[in-house]
C-alpha cells in the first residue's frame, strides 16, 4: 500500500479557506495580513476548520477586542483533556501509543490510548475524592514523566487549576511560585536520576509541605531514590489503578471557554515571579492556529508518517507545555527525562539523538542551546541510529545561530534528508505561544524564523512607538490572541499585568524581546530587550538570584546580566559588592554558586563572577541592568544611560573598562 503524498498543514487549511469561505490569498503575507486585521473572521475560521465541539453555542467570537481583558467565544464550553482523549479510539485502531517514554536507566514504558484513558480518569477521580474540584489549584512538583502528564490531564477533565515546577528547582523557588497560588494538593516525586546520578528529593518534598500551609492533601510518586519514605495521603500507584469499570462513567466537564486551566510563572526583574493564568479555549484554539505552522499530524492520519513528536524540556519550561499539546492532534508524544548532555564525568549530546533513533521520531525539538552544544562537540549524527524518519528540527528558547543550522542541515544531509525543515520559533511563557516562527512552504534562511504567525499582530517599534522594517526594534504585538493571560494570579487591579506588558505602549503588547523583521517576512529575535535573564529558554528574574546571592552575609549588594544575544553563547555574569575585609576568592564563588543552586537552580550559576566597586543605581536606588547588559553589548555608554539620573555614576568607569575587556578577548 503506497503512502499518500505528505500535504502541509498550512495548505490544507489554505484550501479550506478557498473552498468554504471563498477567501483566495496571494501569499502567506496577504493570509497574515488578514488573520491578524479580521480577528473574527480567523479565529472563527480555526474553530470551525478544527472541529471544536461546544454542548451551547458561542454568542460572538470577541466581545471585548482590547488588551488585556479581551473576550473570546462568549458562551461556549470546552476542556483541554476532553480535547486530548477524543483521539482514543482512532489513534488506538491505527496501533499508535500515546505516550512513549525514556529514562536515564534506559527504561521503556509506551502507553496506548485507551491506557491514557483510563489512568487520566482514575487519578481524577482519585483527585475527586480528595477533595479537588473546580477553580481549586493542584501544584506539582514532578519530573518529564508520562504519569505528570496524566496527573495535568486529570486535573484538567475536574476543571481544577494546574501548575507544575521542575524537581531542580530549589525549594525557595518552588515556595515562591506556589505559595502565591495557595494549592489544596500537592503532587510530588520523592527523588529523580538526572545527569548520571540519583537525587533524593523528600527532604525538599518535606520543606515544600510545611512552606505551604493551603496544601491539604500530598500525593507522591515513588522513586528508588528517595532517602526516606515520605508520609503521604495517597501514592500515584493507588491513584491510577482503577480498573475499567471503575472508571468507564467518567468524562470530563465542559468548562467555560475562560476557564481557568493551568498558572506558569514568567519572572520579571522585581519581585516574585509572575503567576500567569490561562483559560482552556484561549490555549486551544491558539494550539490549534499554531499548528498551521508547527505542521503536527495526527498519528492515524494517512500523510502523517504515524507521527512521533518529541521537544526535550523540562517541566519547568513552557515547552513542556507544548510537548503535551501534540496530544491534541493525536499525536504521539515522546518523553525523555533525564540529561540531554549526559553526566560531568561522561559528557554524551547524542543522548536524545539515540533516543529519536530508537523510538522513531517524525518532529524532534529542543532549546538551541542544545543544538549548539552537539556542533561544539563534534556530534555524528550518523553514529546516532537511524534518524530516518525526522522530518523537522524546532528550536527555541534563545537565537539559533545561522553556523548551527547549517551544521546541522550537513549532518542531515549526509543522512539521506537534504530537506530538512527547521521550524525556529520565539514566543513566550507568558501567553503560551509563538509569535514568529516556520512554515514548511516558505524559503529557509539559516538564522531565521519564516515568518510572522497566523493571528499575532507582530511588529517591530521604535522607541517613539512607530513600526520600522528592517531595524532591529522592540517586539510588540497590537492586537489580541487568545491564550494571553487571563490575569496574574492575585494581582489586584491588575497592576503588575498592566506594568508588565503595556507600560511603555498603552493598549500594545510589549514582549520584551528585540526584533527584526525582513522585507521577505522572515525575522530574527535578538534577545531580551530588558533585564530578565534568559538561560537556555527559561527565563527567571533577577530577584530570585540577589535575593539567594545578598542573604550570604559577606555579600552586600549584587547584580546580575545575561548577555545571550543573536546566537552567541550565553554568559551570564554576576558582579557583587562585598564587605569590607572581603576579597572574592574561590572559597566565596564556589559558596555564592551553592546559594544559587540551591535557592534557584543549577542553571542559573553565573558563567563568570566578578567583585565590583559598587553597584550602579538610578536616584530612586534601582539597579542599572539594562544600561549595563548593553555596555557589554558594545553599545557606548553615552547612549544608555544618563548619568545625571544616577545615583553614583563615578562607577561606570570600572564597568565600562571590563567591558572594553571582555569585547577585546
Amino acid at each position: 500500500m503506497n503512502k499518500a503524498p505528505y500535504v502541509p498543514k498550512m495548505r490544507l487549511y489554505r484550501e479550506w479557506l478557498r473552498e468554504h469561505r471563498g477567501l483566495e490569498f496571494a501569499d502567506y503575507e496577504a493570509l497574515w495580513r488578514w488573520s491578524v486585521t479580521d480577528l473574527e473572521g480567523f479565529w472563527s475560521s480555526i474553530w470551525e476548520y478544527d472541529e471544536f465541539e461546544s454542548p451551547t453555542a458561542y454568542e460572538r467570537v470577541l466581545a471585548e477586542p482590547r488588551m488585556p481583558g479581551a473576550r473570546w467565544f462568549v458562551g461556549a464550553k470546552v476542556n483541554y483533556a476532553q480535547r486530548v482523549l477524543r483521539h482514543a479510539a482512532r489513534a488506538h485502531a491505527a496501533g499508535q501509543p500515546a505516550i512513549v517514554a525514556e529514562n536515564e536507566q534506559g527504561e521503556v514504558r509506551e502507553i496506548g490510548w485507551p491506557e491514557l484513558q483510563r489512568q487520566v480518569a482514575s487519578m481524577a477521580l482519585s483527585l475527586r475524592e480528595l477533595s479537588v474540584g473546580r477553580g481549586d489549584r493542584v501544584a506539582a512538583y514532578l519530573p518529564n514523566v508520562p504519569e505528570t502528564v496524566i496527573a495535568f490531564l486529570a486535573c484538567a477533565s475536574l476543571g481544577a487549576i494546574w501548575s507544575v515546577c521542575a524537581p531542580d528547582m530549589g525549594t525557595q523557588a518552588v515556595a515562591d511560585r506556589f505559595r502565591q497560588i495557595e494549592p489544596k494538593v500537592l503532587l510530588a516525586a520523592d527523588g529523580v536520576h538526572y545527569a548520571g546520578r540519583p537525587q533524593d528529593r523528600s527532604e525538599i518534598v518535606a520543606q515544600l509541605r510545611e512552606a505551604l500551609p493551603s496544601v491539604q492533601r500530598l500525593v507522591v510518586l515513588r522513586s528508588p531514590f528517595a532517602a526516606r519514605r515520605l508520609p503521604a495521603d495517597l501514592d500515584f500507584a493507588q491513584a491510577l489503578a482503577r480498573d475499567e469499570e471503575a472508571v468507564s462513567r467518567f468524562e470530563p466537564q465542559w468548562l467555560p471557554f475562560d476557564h481557568p486551566l493551568w498558572i506558569v510563572y514568567s519572572s520579571g526583574t522585581t519581585g516574585l515571579p509572575k503567576a500567569l493564568v490561562h483559560g482552556h479555549g484561549g490555549i486551544l484554539l491558539t494550539a490549534a492556529a499554531n499548528n498551521k505552522h508547527g505542521d503536527l499530524g495526527a498519528s492515524y492520519e494517512p500523510n502523517s508518517f504515524g507521527e512521533r513528536f518529541h521537544w526535550y524540556s523540562s517541566t519547568g519550561w513552557v515547552m513542556w507545555n507544548a510537548q503535551v499539546s501534540g496530544l491534541l492532534n493525536g499525536t504521539t508524544i515522546c518523553l525523555y527525562d533525564g540529561s540531554p548532555g549526559g553526566s560531568k564525568e561522561r559528557p554524551d549530546w547524542t543522548v536524545l539523538w539515540r533516543f529519536a533513533a530508537r523510538h522513531g521520531v517524525t518532529y524532534f525539538g529542543a532549546g538551541a542551546a542544545f543544538y549548539a552544544n552537539c556542533m561544539k562537540a563534534g556530534v555524528d549524527l550518523a553514529s546516532c541510529g537511524d534518524l530516518s524518519r525526522v522530518r523537522a528540527l524546532g528550536s527555541t528558547g534563545s537565537p539559533l545561530s545561522e553556523e548551527v543550522q547549517r551544521w546541522g542541515s550537513a549532518q542531515f544531509e549526509r543522512l539521506g534528508t537534504p530537506d530538512i525543515w527547521w521550524s525556529n520559533i520565539s514566543g513566550g511563557t507568558d501567553f503560551c505561544g509563538a509569535f514568529v516562527g516556520g512554515h514548511r512552504e516558505l524559503p529557509q534562511t539559516p538564522g531565521r524564523m519564516q515568518c510572522r504567525y497566523l493571528g499575532a499582530a507582530v511588529e517591530a517599534w521604535s522607541e517613539a512607538g512607530e513600526p520600522v522594517m528592517d531595524e532591529v526594534g522592540e517586539l510588540v504585538c497590537t492586537r489580541p490572541i487568545p491564550s494571553m493571560p487571563l490575569y496574574f494570579w492575585g494581582d489586584e487591579g491588575h497592576k503588575r499585568y498592566l506594568s508588565s506588558y503595556f507600560d511603555v505602549f498603552p493598549g500594545v503588547w510589549r514582549h520584551g524581546d528585540w526584533l527584526r523583521i525582513f522585507p521577505d517576512g522572515s525575522c530574527v529575535i535578538y534577545g531580551r530587550s530588558d533585564a530578565t535573564i534568559n538561560r537556555h529558554g527559561l527565563r527567571l528574574g533577577t530577584s530570585e538570584i540577589y535575593a539567594a546571592v545578598e542573604a550570604l552575609p559577606e555579600v552586600l549588594d549584587s547584580m546580575v546580566i545575561d548577555l545571550e544575544y543573536l546566537g552567541r553563547p550565553s554568559w551570564m555574569a554576576l558582579f557583587v559588592v562585598l564587605r569590607p575585609g572581603h576579597t572574592l576568592d574561590a572559597s566565596l564563588e564556589a559558596r555564592i554558586a551553592d546559594a544559587i543552586k540551591t535557592a534557584v537552580s543549577p542553571r542559573f550559576v553565573p558563567d563568570q563572577i566578578f567583585q565590583a566597586p559598587e553597584i550602579p543605581r538610578t536616584l530612586s536606588g534601582k539597579k542599572q541592568e539594562v544600561p549595563i547588559k548593553k555596555l557589554f553589548l558594545g553599545h557606548p555608554v553615552e547612549k544608555v544611560v544618563n548619568r545625571d539620573a544616577m545615583a553614583n555614576p563615578q562607577c561606570l568607569a570600572w564597568y565600562q573598562a571590563l567591558a572594553r575587556k571582555r569585547q577585546a578577548a
